[in-house]
């Protein structure tokens, strides 16, 4: 199949323009929870009637309130500087100037001009280090100010720089093989690329799902097996029960960067793990623990994880083969300043001109999310677990100070979970 693309389309003003128009839909959304954040100074009757028999203290609310708050002010101005990087990159070539940079680097190393493969790792490892240096300003303050004006962070500078160097190193190592294992595959195939690709992609998708928990994460922080107790004891009797073929429970370190707590679950097929991060096991009682882990094991009990796969799948196939059928227009290339057509290139650019599409998927995969957040807390509930999972929620949420009663709509469109609110009021619905 072959696209006719009118050879005059304008295509960098296109783009520029459904950037515009996602950056505006965003602001609108943004703005609708930043102003109900700042006038909602009590707490609402539904968050009271969702809280009982627990109480919520109006310092509680006011606390994560506020913190929401500046989170709402930071989304506000990091955007529209995001928004600005995307204007002047456009305007001022900046991608055919990285591309043209990329080639003289490969050049000097020896490589001829049709070494598109080694050209296209180093533009990407260019874009990739311009990114990090010019978005790292906000990345420090949302760090080192906002989380710390609100108690939650616990990095120090060093750690932060080794974080990143890390990143970066990984980004590297992993990165450089699969992009260049994308772009050989496109060469290779013909026309017909979009499934090989996808296969490739998929598989490397199982590989780093295999191997992130094992190798990658510990790398970051430091996991410990749970000792035995009566945590562990409830955690396999727990698994045993449901016939969860669970092999660890680990404990993280994730008070070494913040007191933000969390769990979840890890590993392919029959090698499940359970990690608890420290802060979780500090601030909830080993019966509210598992209520947590209950409603993980929904998840499971569901195939969440499996259908989320299926339909991400679903979207890349999808996305390849879209690509497939614009990647060789020319006139897509040199609306943005490039004689040639690098895969690249070509990936990059389609991206952008895809991005209204891509931030409906978004909202569609957030309600899908949702809706099996719903049946998780069902089947926690189910398993004789909902007073104990109502109490967890309300500590996890308040220790890491949600916001308890977010904008409607700013929250069918951002949130991949439920409100607090929500959750409550359907478990208490059905009890």
């Amino acid at each position: 199949m072959i696209v006719d693309v009118d050879k005059q389309l304008p295509w960098k003003e296109l783009v520029l323009a459904f950037s515009f128009a996602v950056f505006g839909w965003q602001t609108y959304l943004n703005l609708r929870q930043h102003f109900k954040l700042k006038n909602e100074t009590t707490i609402p009757a539904k968050v009271h009637s969702a809280f009982e028999p627990e109480k919520l203290s109006e310092e509680e609310f006011t606390k994560a309130r506020l913190y929401s708050l500046d989170k709402s002010g930071y989304t506000l101005v990091s955007s529209l500087y995001s928004q600005i990087q995307t204007v002047l990159v456009f305007a001022y070539d900046f991608l055919p100037w990285a591309w043209a940079f990329a080639g003289s680097l490969s050049a000097k190393a020896g490589f001829g001009p049709d070494a598109e493969i080694v050209q296209s790792v180093i533009f990407v490892g260019i874009i990739t280090l311009i990114s990090t240096v010019v978005d790292m300003p906000f990345s420090l303050y949302y760090t080192f100010v906002l989380e710390e004006r609100h108690g939650f962070n616990k990095q120090t500078l060093s750690l932060y720089f080794m974080d990143t160097i890390k990143s970066l190193a990984l980004t590297a190592v992993i990165g450089s093989p699969v992009l260049a294992g994308i772009i050989w595959i496109i060469k290779w195939a013909g026309p017909s690329f979009y499934f090989y690709v996808w296969l490739f992609v998929f598989v490397f998708q199982l590989f780093f799902m295999t191997i992130y928990p094992t190798v990658i994460q510990p790398m970051f922080n430091k996991f410990d097996t749970l000792p035995d107790g009566e945590l562990k004891t409830k955690i396999d009797a727990l698994a045993a029960s449901v016939k969860f073929p669970l092999t660890k429970v680990f404990v993280v370190d994730g008070s070494k960067r913040s007191a933000h707590s969390n769990a979840y679950f890890v590993g392919l097929f029959k090698n499940k793990r359970i990690v608890l991060f420290d802060t979780l096991i500090n601030h909830s009682t080993t019966d509210e623990i598992i209520a947590v882990l209950a409603h993980e094991l929904g998840h499971w009990q569901y195939n969440h994880l499996m259908t989320r796969l299926v339909v991400v799948q679903a979207h890349l196939f999808t996305l390849f083969y879209l690509f497939s059928l614009v990647m060789t227009e020319d006139s897509l290339y040199h609306a943005f300043g490039f004689d040639t057509k690098p895969v690249m290139i070509g990936l990059m650019l389609f991206q952008f001109v895809y991005l209204p599409v891509e931030s409906l998927i978004g909202f569609f995969m957030n309600i899908m999310s949702r809706t099996h957040e719903f049946e998780a807390d069902q089947y926690a509930k189910k398993k004789g677990y909902a007073p104990l999972l109502k109490s967890a929620l309300i500590k996890l949420q308040v220790s890491n100070r949600s916001n308890l009663n977010p904008d409607k709509l700013y929250s069918i469109w951002h949130y991949s979970h439920p409100p607090l609110v929500e959750r409550l009021a359907a478990i208490i619905k059905t009890e």
